[in-house]
């Protein structure tokens, strides 16, 4: 319920500060005197947008703050979706600075507009003479059956269900189109890959190619070279290795008289192993030197075939090459099993489609069973307001799966007897749908756990016997729940267990609006004035009295 509320700075209000009680509170006032004003602010901390021209200084910000008893544990699941901190006495508010911008905030923790709109509408249903034109709205006449069928939990479970069906269709949709896509380049991919997959491709063997390439095309240049090294190294006169031979001979039995002779007698017979080695490494690769026109030709060929496919797929490297014979072989296998896929996930919403029908099906039987009650119950509502005659038809019709269900509701009324029920719209005066409304709600409050409802003037069009009945209904409501009615007629005031009076100030050449909760013998002046006029008499007074009980 909402306890307090407090708005800073809007309209017509500097400050205010309002305390509500539980039951049914009451809120009377001349017109123009600020009784709209109030609910637009409150408005603003249940996600309405907002105009900086409502502010009462310019020169300042606007803050509207409500303070709500949360004796709902339903609630807190949404606070925890939200990731805001739950608490039974939880508070909102709007702040508007002067250049327009707004700020929301939940329990001190800054939030968006959508989702003070998502909680604030947990919180509070305001019901105006002008919002009877949602009974139209197919979704609310759908609502009112559902609020009497007790099957929340199956149709949570549907528009989970239906939700996925969606996201699947899709999903398997898109497969469908990128298989489509995929299969168009399908024979071109395939070609490609195997051009790629018979070249046979290794890492590294370009390199190699052009490496041996290139010994081929200087193989006489090589071998000559060869030779003639190794022809110094081994066999002129002299040779590197008689030459370092005779220099061994030289030091060899002086070395024992010198430690320093020593060691360079025993590096230069280390560098003779050496040179031996090399001489023999010079002649065994002249020996395989060799000219081979036909490997010239072997490897010129495998090097076209490596460049003219790099060009074709211009990349510079069989490496490149070879991660796109890789991605190609990933393409061709992805489009295998994107088949499998699609087979797997068209199977799964044909069995999603016969599971939600069964749902739809279990939710069309009990909708079917709480039409009947809605009927029966909001007839019974009418006639207590004076509409003794007045008739709620539903019908049910069967259409495609939607997001609740194959059943589409329509809601006729018909307010005089011998009148067939028609569309609300068409056969409805002001009057008979603030009063049809009015049951309708009576009927949801019943079922649903809204905590508080506010009635905004919809006892337009009515008054005398039918008003004192229309509050007797509305008094009836505030026994479940917090119901907070602004009023013209004293019947409905009368019925109230608080009653807020809302007057206008002037002072210092400004009007500012004020509000005051009464008491007993300020009802009773304030109901004879709405009774009879200012200044009433004796019998005004005395039938205000007799309202009051």
């Amino acid at each position: 319920m909402l306890q307090k509320l407090s708005i800073r700075n809007y309209a017509l209000i500097d400050s205010l500060d309002i305390e509500f009680d539980k039951g049914l509170n009451i809120i009377t006032g001349e017109t123009g005197a600020g009784k709209s004003i109030i609910l637009g602010a409150l408005s603003l901390i249940l996600g309405q947008r907002a105009e900086s021209k409502y502010f009462f200084n310019q020169d300042k910000k606007c803050v509207i703050e409500g303070v709500f008893a949360l004796a709902d544990e339903h609630l807190r699941e949404i606070f925890e979706e939200n990731d805001l901190d739950f608490s039974n006495e939880s508070i909102l508010r709007r702040e508007i600075s002067i250049d327009g911008k707004t700020r929301s905030f939940i329990n001190d923790t800054p939030v968006n507009l959508s989702i003070l709109k998502q909680i604030g509408e947990k919180l509070i249903d305001i019901h105006s003479q002008h919002a009877t034109q949602e009974i139209n709205d197919t979704d609310f006449q759908l609502l009112i059956v559902d609020s009497l069928a007790n099957h929340k939990a199956l149709l949570f479970e549907y528009r989970n269900g239906f939700k996925k069906l969606k996201q699947d269709s899709s999903r398997l949709k898109k497969l469908i189109s990128d298989a489509d896509e995929a299969r168009s380049k399908q024979d071109y991919e395939q070609f490609l890959f195997n051009e790629l997959e018979q070249a046979n491709l290794k890492e590294g063997e370009q390199e190699d190619l052009e490496l041996e390439l290139e010994k081929l095309t200087h193989a006489e240049t090589i071998k000559r070279a060869l030779l003639n090294s190794g022809a110094l190294l081994n066999e002129s006169e002299p040779s590197a290795m008689q030459i370092l031979k005779e220099a061994q001979l030289q030091l060899q039995g002086i070395e024992k008289f010198d430690p320093a002779i020593n060691i360079l007698f025993e590096r230069l017979k280390s560098s003779i192993i050496e040179i031996k080695d090399i001489a023999d490494e010079v002649s065994s690769l002249e020996e395989n030197t060799v000219h081979s026109a036909d490997r010239l030709d072997i490897i010129n060929h495998r090097l076209d075939l490596f460049y003219s496919l790099q060009q074709k797929h211009r990349v510079s490297n069989n490496n490149e090459l070879l991660a796109i014979q890789s991605q190609l072989e990933n393409n061709l296998n992805q489009l295998l099993s994107s088949d499998e896929n699609i087979e797997k996930l068209q199977k799964e919403i044909e069995q999603l489609k016969i599971d939600l029908t069964k749902q739809a099906t279990q939710l069309s039987l009990n909708r079917k069973k709480a039409i009947k009650t809605v009927e029966n119950q909001t007839s019974d509502t009418l006639k207590k307001v004076g509409m003794p005659s007045a008739k709620l038809a539903l019908t049910q019709q069967q259409a495609e799966l939607g997001k609740d269900g194959r059943d589409e509701i329509n809601l006729l009324f018909s307010a005089n007897a011998g009148q067939a029920p028609a569309p609300v719209n068409k056969v409805a005066s002001g009057g008979e749908l603030s009063r049809l409304m009015l049951a309708i709600k009576a009927l949801l409050a019943q079922h649903t756990s809204l905590p508080t409802i506010i009635f905004d003037e919809i006892d337009t069009g009515i008054s005398g016997e039918t008003a004192l009945k229309v509050g007797e209904v509305i008094s009836a409501l505030g026994g479940n729940m917090q119901v907070i009615s602004i009023t013209h007629l004293p019947q409905i005031a009368a019925k109230g267990k608080s009653h807020y009076f809302v007057h206008k100030n002037e002072a210092g050449g400004k009007t500012t609006t004020g509000i005051r909760k009464l008491k007993q013998e300020e009802r009773v002046a304030v109901i004879a004035e709405m009774l009879s006029g200012k200044n009433p008499g004796a019998s005004a007074i005395e039938n205000a009295k007799e309202l009051l009980g």
